[in-house]
């Protein structure tokens, strides 16, 4: 088959679907994995508080996980770039710019770590105050974003690693440094919640040094095992020298990344203002718990968008954009199918998930339940946007995606939102529906670039 004699690696001689498969399982995993740690760290926000204090909480913790996403714009930006990179230069054959994009991503990702620990730690606060928290949650958010903050330069780091061995095809290694922090994670923040004296009673802060923690063990683990042999990626001195040109490669891919991750973000801490907003108390913790039960069909669907946007960057390095179609072409089949079949499970079972996260909480359950219909409806617009979006940033068309992806949310989660709120016809329900539509429309502007086939002819 054409497939098996264009790439080599450990994708050589494999069918498409073997290769769809061998890249995504792990990172199925990885968001398996994700998706506990999640759960968990909601699970002891809602558990260590008292009932009164119950909703103060985990609409922190709804905070915290928005300031996450802001924070990892910039080392986000750098492995889009890194992965594009090292796909292209895999696919080619060439295994030297490959490790050198790895090399050069590293020192790209720890810098915009750090760019984001102190971003995070001086205007934290403030930003805090512009969401319009009351004042219990203002304080238990505030005390987790001081701790949380010291884990920009560990995650900066090992996203870029783990961004290039996924481009190279390499998603099991990956798949352990995440499981390392996943895991170490958990341990770490039950433990300082929970646990005895010393270690024991910190609070939301110990939930966030639990985070930190497992970053720093992760990004060991990876580098230790970051070794091959002559066609794999490895560390030496002369890929882990300064490289301008390299350096370039990667900042003229994640750069229009980092613009619309950092325009993203902004539409979304709107939609998060308006939802704190709301008059009906806990609005913004079920809001939060919705979107992690949620994640147990988006995060699979990012999981097979990573196989996807790697394979799209390989074969287009290979010189085969007929094959990097059919690669994303199957993905997105694939995707639809899962994510769907969740929407499901989410009418059936997503009320008795968010019970069992925050027992006794009444009010929350009943914010939340409503959500899961609009949820499952809008599953196989959300698989299509992820699918064909990421294929698209792995194959260097972020340009694209920025510019078709931004005129739709601006009209939806901006214009329209403000409108509902401005006629006071805002509610958690309403923002959802609002939500919603923006990933219908979403959706079906990238089938239409998808088929048009612009995206196969980016640069990287």
């Amino acid at each position: 088959m054409a497939e098996e004699r264009l790439l080599g690696g450990r994708l050589a001689g494999l069918s498409l679907p073997r290769q769809v498969a061998i890249l995504a399982v792990w990172p199925l995993l990885e968001q398996v994995m994700t998706f506990a740690v999640g759960m968990t760290d909601l699970t002891i926000a809602g558990r260590m508080a008292d009932v009164g204090d119950r909703v103060a909480v985990l609409d922190a913790m709804a905070l915290g996980g928005y300031v996450a996403w802001f924070f990892n714009i910039l080392q986000i930006a750098v492995a889009t770039g890194v992965m594009a990179l090292v796909s292209r230069s895999t696919g080619a054959g060439d295994h030297e710019l490959a490790r050198r994009g790895m090399g050069q991503g590293v020192w790209l990702g720890l810098g915009a770590g750090l760019i984001s620990m102190t971003v995070l730690l001086l205007g934290g606060d403030a930003l805090i105050r512009w969401m319009q928290l009351g004042p219990s949650s203002a304080a238990f958010a505030s005390e987790y974003l001081r701790v949380f903050a010291f884990s920009g330069p560990f995650s900066g780091a090992m996203l870029a690693i783990n961004a290039a061995l996924r481009g190279s095809g390499d998603t099991r290694t990956p798949f352990i440094g995440m499981v390392t922090v996943n895991g170490v994670n958990m341990l770490a923040s039950w433990l300082l919640v929970f646990g005895p004296e010393p270690f024991g009673g910190r609070g939301i802060t110990g939930i966030a040094a639990g985070t930190v923690i497992g970053w720093a063990c992760g990004l060991i683990v990876v580098t230790l095992l970051v070794r091959g042999g002559e066609d794999a990626l490895h560390w030496s001195r002369r890929t882990l020298a300064p490289c301008a040109g390299t350096l370039k490669r990667i900042v003229r891919v994640g750069a229009p990344q980092a613009l619309e991750i950092a325009g993203m973000w902004a539409i979304h801490a709107y939609g998060v203002r308006v939802i704190a907003s709301l008059p009906q108390e806990g609005a913004l913790g079920a809001h939060i718990l919705a979107i992690r039960v949620e994640s147990m069909s988006f995060l699979p669907g990012f999981a097979i968008a990573t196989a996807a946007a790697a394979l799209a960057g390989q074969y287009l390095g290979a010189g085969s954009k007929e094959m990097a179609v059919k690669a994303v072409r199957l993905c997105w089949r694939v995707a639809l199918v899962i994510m769907t079949a969740m929407g499901v499970f989410f009418v059936l079972g997503g009320r008795q998930v968010v019970g069992l996260v925050a027992p006794g909480s009444v009010e929350l359950v009943g914010l939340a339940a409503p959500l899961f219909i609009v949820c499952a409806l809008t599953q196989p617009f959300f698989a299509s946007c992820i699918v064909l979006k990421t294929s698209m940033r792995g194959a260097g068309a972020t340009a694209m995606v920025i510019r078709y992806s931004f005129g739709s949310m601006i009209f939806f989660r901006i214009v329209v939102l403000a409108v509902a709120q401005h006629l006071g016809l805002a509610s958690l329900l309403a923002v959802w529906i609002i939500l919603s539509l923006d990933l219908v429309c979403q959706a079906a502007i990238f089938a239409r670039q998808h088929f048009r086939g612009k995206w196969l002819d980016a640069r990287v």
